[in-house]
């Protein structure tokens, strides 16, 4: 056995948290991983400008400019298709991994890539969702801000001599650091990491997130403005009915983002079957987005200004069903074509546009339903219940709404999990024959320690036997594939298996030795009535011996053995406890 192994065991103390100091290193480097997480939601910012003032309005500039200004003609169709095209070139030629929304690529990255990202990622995935962007591409900047800020952790992390494990900390905690930079959402961008990124909730993980996202957060107002994003004054509905109105929104906008992630995949399918190389799947993806964009030129690009109306309740009840319609449409086909951009911002209009409209048929209120929503939608497309609910309060300035958003997010998260196997984040991951679990539980090895688990009193075989009468038992008697050899006070020697039985019967020159004379504890793994059931398994995995011995800390005495099975029957009993059904009051009954 490796000494780490068993130091892990000795120096294990039974604590509610793993932490260690480790933890404040990986939070010093979280203010550098903050740093360039909002420069780098400030260059992209700064790149979408650019790229929407060169396709747009012909000028070399990086102020902001809205796509709607813009008097092009029949343009409109073919600048989104130059766009893709140099997408397409840019993705086939620099990398495939900046095709998507983002989102899904860092999840892979982080679960199934040692949270390793590249370079050449961290630099074409920006200017690729710019140029996609500024085009027309009917996107936000969230997922490639989280791609990139993800890569600029990673790369920071990959300097370092970190684990696989402290590298997934920088890497999304770059991601939740490039949000809070892109929507000034400190709180939405660490639910989002714990939510949807991190796969875990320690303080190693958790902390430096929170660092790095404040860190940006502090930064933004010299980077990229103060204060929310769509700050707004919305006045609550006084209606007694306003929070079932807010469950029904939830429903709603929850079978809406059903039906887009179900329409995106299946138009994935269909570009798939196109006979001709997927780099130029982008360009005939945006003839619909210039087609859209003749309709309503308010479905191209981001949107946020739309998000803006939506949310004063000063959108056109025209627009608004365009947005929900054609926008969804556009965004759809461009998405599942493969071209680079985000997921958030389309949600956003598209939840929004929804509320927007509810609320113009109850007559009232149309911008604070269109704020309710965007907290569902976001709720129900990607899975993230308590981000979606906070992200509409951050961005809007309206606390005192949160237990509408809360109702909304919790009604939307309902039906999605209920209709759907997998989010419109997860499904493309799947479609790579890979499988997410998307729930936190307790590790029930965790929860058990060795005394709790072990097989008390084990079978035991004295010191003195000599090794011919231990071959013979283990011709004859022996029920287990190995035993703990015991001095006359029941103290551990070591242990014998029925592979050193064989060996010695082939041998036959240790015959008159005894055990005690012939085995060692020195290389024995040992477990103690306080060691987790955790560790005992990572001791199994690591030696190969399939039964631990479990002594006395201070006497070394052998009190009982956990073997693999144990380990077993307690993941059993948790299943039992998911499944098995009882009750208690009114009657016995058990099902």
């Amino acid at each position: 056995m490796s000494l780490a192994s068993q130091t892990l065991v000795d120096r294990h103390r039974l604590a509610d948290h793993t932490a260690d100091r480790r933890m404040l290193l990986l939070a010093g480097m979280a203010l550098v991983v903050g740093t360039g997480g909002a420069l780098g939601a400030w260059m992209l910012i700064k790149l979408i400008a650019l790229a929407t003032n060169l396709f747009w309005f012909g000028r070399l500039s990086a102020e902001d400019a809205v796509i709607t200004d813009a008097s092009v003609g029949v343009l409109v169709v073919a600048i989104p298709i130059i766009g893709s095209v140099i997408v397409g070139l840019m993705a086939r030629f620099g990398s495939e991994k900046i095709r998507g929304h983002g989102i899904p690529e860092a999840i892979e990255t982080i679960l199934f890539g040692e949270s390793r990202l590249s370079l050449k990622v961290a630099i074409l995935k920006p200017l690729s969702s710019a140029i996609s962007i500024g085009s027309g591409g009917p996107f936000g900047a969230e997922g490639p801000i989280i791609m990139t800020g993800g890569a600029i952790g990673s790369l920071f992390a990959q300097c370092c001599h970190l684990s696989a494990a402290e590298r997934k900390t920088l890497l999304v905690a770059g991601a939740a650091a490039g949000m809070t930079g892109i929507f000034g959402t400190p709180l939405a961008a660490i639910l989002l990491a714990i939510e949807v990124l991190l796969f875990e909730w320690k303080p190693r993980s958790f902390v430096p997130v929170v660092v790095a996202t404040m860190m940006s957060y502090a930064l933004r107002p010299y980077l990229v403005d103060s204060g929310p994003m769509f700050a707004t004054f919305i006045p609550l509905p006084q209606s007694p009915w306003a929070l079932p109105t807010s469950g029904l929104i939830g429903l709603i906008v929850g079978l809406e983002a059903m039906v887009l992630s179900t329409s995106l995949y299946r138009i994935e399918d269909l570009f798939h079957k196109l006979p001709v190389h997927w780099m130029w799947w982008p360009a005939i993806g945006a003839i619909t987005v210039g087609l859209g964009g003749m309709i309503d030129a308010h479905v191209l690009g981001a949107g946020y200004a739309s998000i803006a109306a939506l949310l004063d309740g000063s959108l056109s009840l025209k627009v608004a069903l365009a947005l929900l319609v054609v926008k969804a449409i556009v965004w759809l086909v461009a998405l599942g074509s493969g071209t680079s951009g985000g997921v958030l911002a389309p949600l956003l209009i598209l939840g929004g546009a929804a509320g927007f409209l509810v609320g113009q048929l109850l007559g009232a209120d149309a911008g604070f339903w269109a704020m309710i929503g965007m907290a569902g939608i976001m709720s129900g497309a990607m899975r993230a219940p308590l981000t979606g609910a906070i992200f509409a309060a951050e961005l809007t300035g309206q606390f005192d709404a949160l237990p509408h958003t809360i109702i909304a997010a919790g009604s939307a998260y309902a039906v999605s999990v209920l209709l759907m196997r997998r989010s419109i984040l997860t499904e493309k991951i799947a479609r790579r024959g890979r499988h997410i679990l998307q729930e936190y539980t307790i590790d029930t090895l965790e929860l058990g320690q060795a005394d709790q688990l072990m097989t008390r009193a084990p079978q035991t075989l004295p010191g003195s036997l000599t090794i011919a009468e231990a071959v013979a038992f283990f011709v004859s008697e022996a029920r287990y594939r190995s035993y703990p050899v015991i001095d006359a006070h029941g103290r551990l020697l070591g242990m014998v298996s029925r592979a050193d039985a064989l060996r010695w019967q082939s041998e036959g020159t240790l015959a008159p030795a005894t055990l005690a004379d012939t085995v060692s504890d020195a290389a024995q793994p040992v477990a103690y009535p306080d060691t987790t059931g955790g560790i005992v398994a990572d001791l199994i995995i690591e030696t190969g011996i399939g039964r631990i011995p479990v002594v006395e800390r201070q006497t070394h005495k052998v009190m009982g053995i956990v073997s693999r099975q144990d380990l077993l029957k307690a993941r059993n009993a948790n299943r039992l406890a998911e499944i098995e059904r009882e009750r208690f009051i009114g009657g016995a009954s058990k099902a």
